[in-house]
């Protein structure tokens, strides 16, 4: 198996979907990447089956926000103060997606508690919830309002929120390391009843955590990669053989 990293920096929510998609139309049998990102400006993103009208596009416009539509399922994400990851993998009878969803959440735990011994007790949620139920109450309307079965938390809280398709025999996994706590503010632009709107902001409040939070110091992104990596390397059993791809352009691929 060839793993690489991809470190893309801070890219367009257009640039940083269109990324994601091209390596998972690109990825080999024999190949696994983990690329790391940030988003400039801040943009939410839609779940690929989520209403557009459940958004407020001229706020988000006039506040300096990118929209963008994920490849992948769930509800709306404020991408702000985090570090996002893709994973882009195949899957096979032994490396299934359940599996993949599963192994990615525990090396991102390694990475958490190697970036700071205090989030060494994170761990996995064990419960499935029903989400087309969930979607339908009061306080569903955001991806961070609840938590799926094997996502990572910290003291009950979800602290990083992860999403997966698979494109064939492709599984393309990604996911919000939640940072600072400016991801709330997506309560600002959902159009949902005004009577659900008080249940929504308690769920995001009561149900996540962020890094910054626990800590109770400012986020080092740089730090934060590398002992994501770190995590990834020593989960895989494969240390020090992630390589890295520097450089990496819609375009690259595209040759």
């Amino acid at each position: 198996m060839i793993f690489s990293i991809i470190r893309s920096g801070a890219l367009t929510g257009a640039m940083n979907m269109k990324l994601d998609s091209l390596l998972a139309a690109r990825c080999k049998p024999d190949e696994f990447y983990l690329r790391l990102y940030r988003w400039q400006p801040y943009c939410i993103s839609l779940g690929m089956y989520q209403e557009k009208e459940s958004v407020n596009w001229n706020k988000a416009a006039e506040d300096g926000l990118d929209i963008v539509v994920r490849p992948t399922g769930g509800r709306a994400v404020l991408h702000a103060e985090e570090l996002t990851y893709a994973i882009i993998c195949h899957s096979n009878h032994s490396f299934t997606p359940q599996t993949i969803y599963k192994e990615v959440n525990v090396a991102l735990q390694k990475g958490l508690a190697l970036y700071n011994p205090k989030l060494s007790s994170s761990s996995l949620e064990s419960l499935q919830p029903n989400f087309r139920e969930l979607y339908k109450a009061d306080g569903g309307f955001a991806c961070f309002a609840v938590s799926a079965r094997n996502e990572l938390k910290f003291d009950h809280r979800k602290i990083v929120g992860s999403a997966q398709r698979k494109i064939g025999d492709v599984v393309l996994q990604h996911g919000s390391i939640l940072c600072g706590t400016f991801h709330k503010k997506i309560i600002d632009y959902l159009i949902i009843p005004e009577h659900q709107r008080e249940a929504t902001v308690q769920n995001i409040e009561n149900k996540t955590t962020e890094i910054e939070t626990v800590t109770g110091v400012v986020t080092d992104y740089h730090k934060l990669e590398f002992s994501i990596r770190n995590g990834f390397e020593q989960h895989f059993n494969e240390e020090k053989k992630f390589v890295e791809l520097e450089g990496f352009l819609p375009g690259s691929l595209e040759e």
